[in-house]
């Protein structure tokens, strides 16, 4: 079995004639959580979409579990076991939370339903209260346990979030760094952006930095969180 469940090599993406990704290398192990990080508008979020076959890049590679999937279309990446959660969530606002989640439910890659309709409640408590409202009538932070919660229905092998917790109460946005590490620890692949690196590095094993399009930085958390430098040139803090 592949060990490298997404594999891309010297992408290049543009919008028009903006060349945003400039030769990016980008790989996800079997396992393992990457913080994906940089200033807005460095290309966290056309690398993310490049992936996810959302954006086509015009030269490079995006292999998923071995397989060159370069051309093919969002849903054929997400039938590879891929979840994508958007920024700006996507939740189907006329549907309640229940159909929500239950319209994405299906057994993973390998025929695994590690992660049920029960499972998903029993992680988002807040969800289980509010059943049947409807997507509109959520929080933006119920929104976003909704989002990721209907992904892990889908029993990904690599789940992909944008903006974890932007825009997010604190209170929220603890509670979904603590699903962050649930889903770590249940062998489910990350890839998370998000502008707090402090949290990040509490989740993931890797981390890759992106200034205008490229990688400048990749290492452990214990790497960049010892590199006070990079931290303040790249991240501004």
């Amino acid at each position: 079995m592949n060990d490298l469940l997404i594999e891309a090599t010297g992408l290049h993406t543009y919008y028009g004639q903006s060349h945003i990704l400039r030769g990016i290398d980008f790989r996800v192990g079997r396992g393992e959580t990457i913080g994906l990080m940089g200033r807005n508008g460095m290309g966290k979020s056309t690398l993310l979409k490049t992936l996810m076959g959302l954006v086509q890049p015009r030269e490079g590679r995006v292999r998923v579990a071995g397989r060159d999937m370069t051309r093919s279309r969002p849903y054929e990446i997400a039938q590879k076991g891929v979840a994508y959660v958007p920024e700006g969530r996507g939740i189907f606002g006329n549907l309640s939370v229940v159909e929500n989640l239950r319209m994405a439910a299906r057994p993973g890659t390998r025929g695994q339903r590690d992660w049920t309709y029960e499972r998903v409640l029993e992680t988002f408590p807040r969800l289980q209260e509010r059943l049947g409202h409807g997507g509109q009538q959520l929080s933006g932070g119920e929104q976003q346990m909704l989002t990721i919660g209907r992904a892990l229905m889908t029993n990904p092998d690599v789940l992909i979030l944008d903006e974890a917790t932007e825009g997010l109460a604190p209170l929220i946005a603890r509670e979904i760094w603590r699903i962050c590490g649930l889903i770590a620890q249940s062998g489910i692949s990350s890839v998370i952006v998000d502008k707090n690196w402090k949290h990040v590095t509490q989740v993931t094993d890797r981390n890759v930095i992106l200034v205008k399009g490229e990688v400048v930085f990749e290492g452990s958390s214990d790497e960049l969180r010892g590199n006070p430098a990079i931290l303040e040139q790249h991240l501004g803090v």
